[in-house]
């Protein structure tokens, strides 16, 4: 797939994925168009060979095994990590608000969130809906990908003082605006109902955020950069989604024979991963002690073959700012479309070690794909990724790698357009 096309297809997946839940179900319908076969985590797994998935809420495990024949107890795993959560804005439980003749949504910080972002942007909702009761309830996906609310930002003439700094409460002053009238309790609740041709008294809960419907596009006078929600983790699952479904390139991992891809796909990473789908959780160890005693193995064979496996954590990278150069490290300079980024960090904020940094190195220059290497500043805190949790936890080498970016962690961030097929 060429640069162009790879951007293009990225571009629309990021106007579909416009939650955890919207991700997921995207990448099972790309996935399935390949061949794979979804799997019950709750049924007996049996000949795990060839393309196959699970899915739990946010999160999704899919991998796949080359060749015709039933990969061996301790075959070895190549695994590339990203996330599917992005900093923003959760529907409260109980979410009709309002003042002074405004009916407003109550809303719950998400994560790292840059406040300032969310304001005066046409907000829709999307994510899931449980609806039904007993044998019956279900979780269904609902994306209302239109303008339905905004966080006004109040005028300059009554902050002359804003332009030196402006200071929001996330509790007082990121509440949408969405009608006009009373508050009236229940209103999104049928709002919601209509939307899903439903009664009002099916829906029982949700997890929904926010997202602003403006569409990626590509932007520049050369059209060098591309501009979105969500590319803060999304542009990585996209990338790790279109891998292991594409021919690979050739490339020196070791000679073990033929690996099992496998792609994981978190939720929660922006809030710790400390969830039952999260990085920190007990889903990807179980995954992979299922897959190993599928294949007739037992513990031995397990440790066998993370023993042999690498692991990718893919996630955004900072690039340098041109307007804030004095934050980032001076001899780690960052640009955008410059390729690849290894992240490497002393005090195991991201998990490459030098090992791990010259096996990426070395892939790079054998596929002519130039590469990039990040090192945060002493007198800034350092970020994390998924990859520290995920070497901890599997006891696997991990290299945590992305593609740079501007705005990280704002409700539209920016990169370069030729990234993500790099």
């Amino acid at each position: 797939m060429s640069e162009d096309r790879h951007l293009s297809d990225l571009l629309t997946f990021l106007d579909v994925a416009t939650s955890p839940r919207q991700a997921v179900d995207e990448a099972v319908r790309l996935l399935s168009g390949f061949g794979f076969e979804e799997l019950d985590e709750t049924a007996q797994w049996v000949g795990t060979g060839g393309g196959r998935l699970v899915r739990r809420g946010g999160t999704l495990v899919a991998w796949t095994s080359p060749g015709s024949s039933e990969p061996g107890p301790h075959t070895p795993f190549r695994l590339v990590g990203a996330h599917t959560d992005s900093p923003g804005l959760r529907i409260r439980p109980i979410p009709d608000t309002g003042a002074v003749g405004y009916r407003q949504l109550a809303v719950e910080v998400y994560g790292g969130t840059l406040l300032n972002s969310w304001l005066d942007r046409d907000l829709g909702i999307s994510g899931s809906v449980v609806v039904g009761r007993g044998p019956e309830r279900r979780s269904v996906p609902l994306r209302i990908d239109r303008p339905l609310m905004r966080i006004p930002q109040l005028a300059i003439h009554l902050d002359r003082d804003v332009n030196k700094g402006l200071t929001l409460d996330p509790q007082r002053h990121l509440t949408p605006v969405w009608a006009l009238g009373d508050v009236r309790e229940g209103a999104l609740v049928e709002f919601l109902a209509s939307e899903l041709d439903l009664p009002p008294g099916e829906i029982r809960s949700w997890n929904l955020v926010a997202h602003d419907v403006s569409p990626a596009v590509r932007l520049g006078a050369d059209r060098e950069f591309y501009a979105s929600g969500r590319i803060d983790n999304l542009v990585s699952c996209h990338s790790a989604l279109r891998a292991i479904t594409s021919p690979a390139p050739t490339a020196n991992t070791g000679g073990e024979g033929a690996p099992t891809a496998m792609v994981v796909l978190f939720d929660h990473e922006e809030i710790g991963s400390t969830s039952s789908s999260g990085a920190a959780g007990a889903l990807l160890p179980a995954v992979l002690q299922r897959l190993v005693a599928s294949r007739g193995g037992a513990a031995a064979d397990l440790h066998r073959a993370v023993a042999s496996s690498w692991c990718l954590s893919v996630d955004g990278a900072h690039a340098t700012h041109p307007n804030y150069a004095d934050r980032h490290e001076p001899g780690h300079h960052i640009t955008l479309n410059g390729g690849p980024v290894i992240k490497l960090n002393a005090n195991q904020r991201y998990a490459t070690d030098s090992v791990g940094q010259a096996l990426f190195a070395d892939i790079c220059d054998e596929l002519e794909i130039p590469h990039q290497l990040y090192s945060h500043r002493n007198d800034i805190p350092c970020g994390s990724t998924i990859g520290p949790l995920t070497a901890a936890n599997l006891g696997m080498a991990t290299i945590d790698v992305g593609a740079p970016q501007l705005s990280m962690h704002s409700a539209r961030e920016m990169a370069g357009a030729r990234d993500p097929a790099m």
